[in-house]
């Protein structure tokens, strides 16, 4: 009697296998939420990648996609390359403009509800909970 690993055993009973890490609490929250967003990205394989120049290939076209298309929730729905280049406080500003005017021309739409706050975010930091006035300062 031989016993089969456990994906070969889902395999057989045609179930399919996640890449997720399930109850998995300690891990980065920023890493985290950056592995969310290439699994469900619409280009993600559903199969493993065939070689390593393709997985390569796909990974670079994720991250330009990621860096100078993906309007971030966390920065207040602009692209990270836009923040980076200090571009983030006009394209919130134009946004804030844009929607005051429709504002104005269709009040009727917006029924007293409040806007998104488009005021720009202060700094970022990888872990809320440390801030430093100098970087290279670590306790």
């Amino acid at each position: 009697m031989k016993g089969a690993t456990l994906r070969a055993k889902l395999v057989d009973l045609d179930i399919a296998t996640s890449f997720s890490r399930p109850r998995v609490s300690n891990d980065n929250p920023y890493s985290e939420s950056l592995f969310k967003t290439v699994k469900y990205h619409h280009t993600f394989p559903e199969n493993p990648f065939k070689t390593l120049s393709e997985a390569r290939n796909w990974v670079e076209a994720f991250v330009c996609w990621f860096n100078n298309e993906h309007q971030h929730s966390a920065l207040k729905f602009v692209t990270p390359n836009q923040r980076h280049n200090g571009l983030d406080s006009a394209v919130l500003e134009k946004r804030k403009r844009v929607i005051e005017q429709a504002k104005r021309d269709n009040p009727e739409r917006w029924n007293g509800r409040q806007t998104r706050n488009l005021t720009p975010i202060g700094h970022v930091y990888l872990r809320g909970c440390c801030r430093f006035e100098n970087p290279l300062e670590i306790q």
